[in-house]
């Protein structure tokens, strides 16, 4: 063989090695969004996790919202605490927290310094406090682990301002009012990565703020409750309870009407309220979206990879 074949099948070969390398490392960073948890409510389920949800891009991750038992939602769905790089909490209901201070002291010895969290007041103080309630068992590790103190890995930000909240060099994270009264700040979040936009409506009723935030968006990812079970007399809520419900979240047919406003390519339906009913199929769930959005609907479950 000549030497001028062996030259060129080597630099074929070196390049295919190249190219391929280029594609590996581009799907490593790909942009993926994983439902942890799809419950609407803080009365716990049997079928569903409570909310939250990871957006992953390469070795990092970043979590919204910290439903009940959100640490062991991320190890099933295998995201290392490590690869925690930012929280944000959409609004402060025990169905979106109570899993946030377990989040802290469990991960402890995994996180990486430092792990910022945002979201609306009183984020700052619940921070403060969770640590304080836990002084003796964190304080007693710190001595006998030779742990580095806890709150030194942490970083809360009060956050009640519409627009960027966050910033890396994979990430941009934008924040807009919704609307769940009597709450004053309650927020819908907005990523945005060099190959996926996804919005995460938090609890809301039709609302134009999270309409414009989620235009032209590849993912909305919204929440949901079925009306017609609400007001009807086989559910266990109170008068008080119902009444919240209705007044402060969205049916699927207004989920419709607003992605399709917004001209997303995807919904995805999250917080079933009711949360544990089997009778009501997926196909219930997205037929309401579908009467006034053309695109994919999808009926979230926990821990799946929405394509």
């Amino acid at each position: 063989m000549r030497p001028s074949s062996v030259s060129r099948r080597t630099f074929l070969a070196g390049a295919a090695a190249v190219a391929a390398g280029a594609r590996r490392e581009a799907q490593g960073k790909r942009t993926r969004l994983v439902l942890l948890g799809t419950a609407g409510g803080p009365r716990p389920s049997r079928l569903r996790a409570a909310a939250a949800q990871a957006i992953c891009i390469g070795d990092r991750a970043y979590l919204v919202d910290c439903g009940d038992g959100v640490a062991r939602q991320l190890a099933l769905a295998s995201i290392p605490m490590h690869s925690l790089r930012a929280v944000f909490i959409t609004h402060q209901h025990s169905d979106h927290n109570s899993g946030y201070g377990p989040l802290l002291s469990n991960g402890w010895s995994q996180l990486q310094p430092v792990l910022h969290v945002y979201g609306p007041p009183p984020l700052e103080q619940m921070t403060k406090l969770w640590l304080e309630m836990n002084a003796f068992d964190l304080e007693l590790r710190v001595r006998d682990e030779e742990r580095r103190p806890l709150g030194e890995l942490v970083q809360a930000h009060d956050h009640t301002a519409n627009g960027v909240v966050f910033k890396d060099d994979r990430l941009i994270v934008r924040a807009a009012h919704n609307h769940h009264p009597p709450i004053e700040h309650s927020l819908a979040y907005r990523f945005d990565s060099p190959d996926r936009s996804i919005v995460i409506s938090g609890d809301t009723t039709y609302s134009e703020s999270v309409a414009a935030l989620a235009k032209d968006a590849d993912v909305l990812v919204h929440e949901v409750f079925d009306r017609t079970y609400v007001e009807g007399e086989r559910n266990p809520y109170t008068p008080g309870i119902r009444r919240h419900i209705i007044a402060t979240h969205s049916s699927p047919e207004d989920i419709g009407r607003l992605a399709a406003a917004a001209r997303v390519k995807t919904v995805v339906l999250t917080h079933f309220v009711p949360n544990d009913n089997p009778e009501i199929t997926d196909d219930m769930w997205t037929s309401g979206v579908r009467k006034h959005f053309g695109g994919a609907v999808i009926a979230g479950r926990d821990l799946m990879e929405v394509p």
